[in-house]
């Protein structure tokens, strides 16, 4: 794509319609850029925001969320901009792919210059060039209608997903991820059971006791395995935040009304159960990581809505060929990545939570549109959002050092545990892999084994996979981000669709 014309109106595709987002399509689309908002829900909001449908007729929705004015003011500015014409909002659309117009469907293109991670220039220059890109897409349900959407820059905020790891009975009916717990209940105002536990460490487990609790679960146990000690030892860090501090210690005061056990420095044993789930085992664990013998107790329950933290959705961004640290797409001071013409912005960049996403999406999308238009971004123009940044980036650090999983877990997997659900890879298996066919790391692991080939793609199993195996979990290079027909593939670039 060459500078914009006079009179050209640039186009910005951004993908994921969550927290980072809606706030990138509204800073974008203020600042006389036309912005195709491509997502796969039904509705704008992503996990965070997600809403009930609109045939269950909620009479309270907000009494589900803790932001309601926040999503009330993205979604009203939203609407206005489709309105006005400024944006076009494609619901129910899968991205499978992103590709630069002068590249090959599954090859990424040349790098640009590579970002420091506070640089805020390096990417590329001040206007955006090159022929622009295709977004393709799987329109519905089905995912079997393809689509394409042309653009001149992309703005990924593809947002993450949960990380489980596996123990004895994981794959019971009636064992759900806390997200998945709360997705239910958000959007469908519907739960799993009447008796639940909630399980696993991370800030996410609080919010989803509260909420089954309000929606008449019996909670019969809140267990992280995280220690309150280690909370009074980063008291200093945390105080940055004392907002999100308040807002925790709102939702355990709210489980201790309700009289919800709390088994602090704690997890989940096993899972019990013939047709569906019956009852966990929980025990405590000691300073290493390792469960007190004698500690175990069983636990009647027919819902465990369990996680271990979340992890970045990079799959589009790899594609692309952007730099990642770790598993997070690197990105400069104004979010943008290696890849000149793209930014990414919220989880996908790293874990940090919906105020994070906003404030990374305010810049990205006036960073965005500055470079579209052909001049010098000013960052004095998003000094606060970027304040909010640096302060919320470190918040996530001391949340990451506090939320880590048992260092021991692995020990409590036994043999003939299903560690990959899709193609039904045993623990024993892959132990195998590793001490008699010298498999060291993921990759070597998955041709062995096959863990990690099934639908998922390895993204529920890869750190359960990689923490059995005692290898890195490291990011899968993947020519598509999700499964596409061979129709589809057949005819990529020749779509009556092309938006």
């Amino acid at each position: 794509m060459t500078d914009p014309s006079p009179g050209a109106v640039p186009h910005l595709a951004v993908i994921g319609a969550g927290p980072a987002g809606l706030a990138a399509t509204l800073a974008a689309a203020a600042r006389g850029v036309r912005v195709t908002l491509v997502d796969s829900a039904a509705e704008a909001g992503g996990q965070f925001y997600r809403q009930p449908a609109a045939g269950l007729r909620a009479r309270r929705p907000q009494a589900l969320h803790h932001q309601w004015r926040t999503w009330e003011r993205l979604r009203d500015g939203l609407d206005g901009y489709v309105r006005a014409g400024v944006v076009r909002h494609l619901t129910e659309h899968h991205v499978w792919l992103v590709e630069r117009r002068s590249g090959r469907p599954g090859t990424g293109p040349e790098r640009g210059t590579e970002p420091g991670p506070d640089s805020a220039s390096g990417a590329a220059s001040s206007a955006v060039s090159g022929p622009g890109f295709v977004v393709h897409a799987l329109i519905g349900p089905e995912q079997e209608e393809p689509a394409e959407v042309s653009a001149d820059a992309v703005l990924l905020a593809t947002g993450g997903y949960e990380k489980v790891l596996p123990f004895p009975g994981w794959t019971l009916p009636g064992v759900v991820t806390a997200g998945g717990a709360q997705a239910m209940l958000k959007g469908a105002l519907a739960v799993s059971g009447r008796t639940a536990v909630v399980a696993g460490t991370g800030p996410l487990l609080l919010p989803v006791a509260t909420g089954l609790a309000a929606a008449g679960v019996e909670v019969a146990a809140l267990v992280e395995s995280a220690d309150p000690k280690d909370f009074v030892r980063r008291s200093r860090a945390l105080s940055g935040q004392p907002g999100k501090v308040a807002e925790g210690a709102g939702y355990a005061a709210r489980l201790l009304r309700r009289r919800v056990r709390l088994l602090a420095r704690h997890t989940v044993v096993e899972a019990h159960g013939t047709e569906r789930l019956e009852a966990v085992t929980v025990a405590a664990l000691d300073g290493d990581g390792w469960v007190r013998p004698g500690s175990e107790r069983r636990i009647p329950c027919d819902t465990l809505a369990v996680g271990h933290g979340m992890l970045p959705h990079s799959d589009l961004a790899e594609t692309l060929g952007c730099r990642l640290d770790g598993l997070d797409v690197r990105v400069d001071a104004e979010q943008r990545t290696d890849v000149p013409g793209v930014w990414a912005a919220g989880e996908t960049t790293g874990i940090g939570g919906s105020a994070l996403s906003l404030a990374e999406g305010h810049i990205a999308g006036r960073s965005a549109a500055a470079r579209l238009r052909g001049t010098e971004p000013d960052p004095g123009a998003w000094a606060a959002a970027a304040r909010v940044r640096t302060r919320m980036r470190a918040f996530s650090t001391a949340l990451d050092s506090l939320y880590a999983p048992p260092a021991r877990w692995t020990e409590q997997v036994t043999d003939d545990t299903v560690v990959c659900r899709c193609e039904e890879v045993t623990a024993r298996v892959i132990r195998e892999a590793v001490a008699e066919l010298g498999a060291g790391d993921l990759r070597t692991v998955k041709l062995l084994t096959r863990a990690g080939m099934g639908w998922c793609q390895g993204r529920v199993c890869g750190p359960g996979v990689a923490g059995v195996a005692g290898c890195e979990l490291t990011s899968s290079r993947r020519p598509f981000a999700r499964p596409v027909p061979l129709g589809v593939l057949a005819r990529a670039g020749e779509s009556d669709r092309h938006q």
